[in-house]
């Protein structure tokens, strides 16, 4: 009868060394590729550790203080939103190309998700933290500070980061498409997104978008969907709402190009025809808005690049090369269908 390497049947290093013919000491330089071994020793070792399925606990090893860690913390508010999607990609990617691994943290828009989060990731000791978002939690902050580690700050473009910051400036991306939708004649704006309980993206673009509107002779009424995701059909039944309360209202500005998705949806389910009844506008150009029937009105922000830009500030961080504190990637408007154009009014 085979004898059990472990209770969990796990090939240990001790195994591998007995196999190989050589110490434990010497299979574990092997593996570390430390050098003061042979050639034929070296294919021996990772002769056996194929045969034997081994798997080294690289985690062990940096808390055993006897390697630099490749984990890098990866924070995103959640997996549903085909943006935060995006730029994980963008992250990750570019992370495993330079033998680094994400590990990742989902803090479902609230502060004290990311604070036990951050809580939990730094006992792993891992090499950096990538963190969605520039507002975090007293305890967090401190956290992060004492941390040691290189720290960047996405999505909502930070001039004094914890350390680093790659993103947008949101409140300029909200005014461009206040001025824009002005600009196309429209007055009576309506706005439909979730729930701004905490000061976040979302909040600081809806503030420089209702600042052009205002500005421009025009005013904004808000109709938030408490408690849900900046979705598809929040943006249907959030469209619905706003407008039994509001009909006069003449173009509505979504959160995100989901729930402005949920409103087209909605006008036709009414017979309301866009742009020349209602126009809308989105944020974010998903890939789907440019093969809708109408090419939607959004805002367009290179989401890949985004994730890619932050892993490689996180990147030339841990290689000790200069980086830049900050780093604005930019945005586009995208005058698509689905508002008059300015011409046209």
């Amino acid at each position: 009868m085979a004898e059990k390497t472990n209770k969990t049947n796990k090939v240990s290093l001790s195994q591998v060394a007995k196999a190989a013919g050589v110490s434990k000491m010497t299979a574990s330089r092997v593996l570390r590729a430390e050098g003061g071994y042979s050639d034929k020793t070296r294919d021996l070792v990772m002769q056996k550790v194929d045969q034997l399925g081994y798997l080294p606990n690289r985690l062990a090893t940096v808390f055993a203080g006897d390697q630099t860690s490749t984990f890098v913390g990866v924070s995103i508010p959640d997996l549903g939103n085909e943006v935060f999607a995006q730029v994980l990609e963008g992250i990750d990617r570019k992370l495993g190309s330079f033998g680094h691994q994400t590990v990742l943290g989902l803090t479902q828009h609230t502060q004290k998700e990311e604070e036990d989060w951050i809580r939990t990731v730094l006992s792993w000791q891992p090499a950096g933290l990538i963190l969605t978002g520039r507002f975090h939690s007293a305890r967090a902050t401190e956290m992060l500070r004492n941390a040691g580690i290189p720290i960047v700050e996405i999505w909502d473009l930070n001039s004094s980061p914890l350390d680093m910051s790659v993103g947008i400036n949101h409140f300029d991306a909200g005014f461009d498409m206040g001025r824009y939708l002005v600009g196309c004649g429209y007055r009576q704006i309506g706005y439909v997104g979730t729930s701004h309980d905490t000061a976040n993206a979302a909040t600081t673009r809806l503030a420089g978008f209702c600042k052009a509107v205002e500005g421009g002779g025009g005013g904004v009424t808000k109709q938030l969907c408490l408690h849900d995701t900046a979705a598809y059909y929040p943006g249907f039944y959030g469209t619905e709402q706003l407008l039994a309360a509001h009909p006069d209202v003449d173009c509505i500005f979504y959160q995100n190009d989901a729930m402005a998705f949920g409103g087209l949806q909605f006008a036709a389910t009414k017979g309301l025809k866009v742009p020349s009844d209602i126009g809308v506008a989105g944020w974010g150009d998903l890939p789907i808005a440019a093969v809708m029937p109408q090419r939607l009105t959004s805002m367009h922000v290179p989401h890949l690049k985004l994730g890619q830009a932050a892993a490689e500030m996180m990147i030339g961080r841990l290689s000790g090369e200069p980086v830049p504190t900050c780093r604005d990637i930019g945005f586009k408007l995208i005058p698509g269908s689905t508002v008059r154009h300015p011409d046209l009014r």
